[in-house]
Parts: C-alpha cells; sequence; structure tokens
C-alpha cells in the first residue's frame, strides 16, 4: 500500500525540505525502485539497523547505506507499509509494517535525520 501522508509539525524550510526526502526515500521501498537513494544519502551517513539480534549492525558511508537499503527495498515478493511520517526540522520519524514474501510481517520505526538536503542518520527498530 502506497501511503503520501507525512505530517509536518512546523512548516518552516528544513521541515519542508525533510519531508520531501522522506517522501522520495520512502517512494524507493514503495515503488521498488532503489535508483534514487545515490542521491538520497549523504557521503557520512550512519545506518544503524536491526539484524543481527540483539543489537543490529552499523552500516557507515554512502555506498553501504545505499547498498543495504537497494538489497531491501528490491527483495521479491516483500512490500512496506507506511503507516506514519512525521517530521520536524531536520528528523523524522517512520513508523512501517514490513510484509515479508512468506506472508509474515514485523511492525517497525526509522527514526531518521536529514542534514544539507541529504540523509545523514537512520536508526531503525522493529517491535518484538
Amino acid at each position: 500500500m502506497k501511503q503520501d501522508s507525512i505530517m509536518v509539525v512546523h512548516p518552516d524550510d528544513q521541515s519542508r525540505q525533510t519531508a520531501e526526502i522522506m517522501r522520495r526515500y520512502n517512494d524507493v521501498f514503495q515503488l521498488h525502485d532503489p535508483s534514487t537513494l545515490p542521491g538520497l544519502v549523504a557521503e557520512d551517513c550512519v545506518i544503524e539497523n536491526t539484524v543481527p539480534a540483539p543489537d543490529g549492525a552499523r552500516h557507515a558511508g554512502r555506498e553501504a547505506c545505499v547498498r543495504l537499503w537497494s538489497a531491501i527495498a528490491s527483495e521479491p515478493g516483500t512490500r512496506f507499509d507506511i503507516e506514519e511520517t512525521f517530521v520536524a526540522g531536520e528528523r523524522a520519524t517512520i513508523r512501517w509494517r514490513y510484509r515479508r514474501a512468506d506472508g509474515n510481517s514485523i511492525r517497525g520505526v526509522n527514526l531518521m535525520r536529514v542534514a544539507d538536503g541529504l540523509i545523514v542518520e537512520a536508526m531503525g527498530y522493529v517491535k518484538g
């Protein structure tokens, strides 16, 4: 399910820019098209994700982040349902449900930070 609803707390320029970047980022996963990722990710971006449990892994640098997100976005038979994207200044929170190819799903949240028009930080957490 594609959802474009983004809640912006402060309608300032920074929040508007962050909201647009989050819309484009969410589209990567909604449309299974990671081709725009390199233009969204800063050279010094850092991702802390949820696997392997319990502490997850850290991915640093544009190449590593784009590689990870590209693999997730293009996984056959999966989809992300975006439940809510909340933006305030340079920060965004994305609540989602990831539906796996086997029919199971998990819910989670990404805490994102944008600087100079690019994603610089993403921390992912899952329920369970």
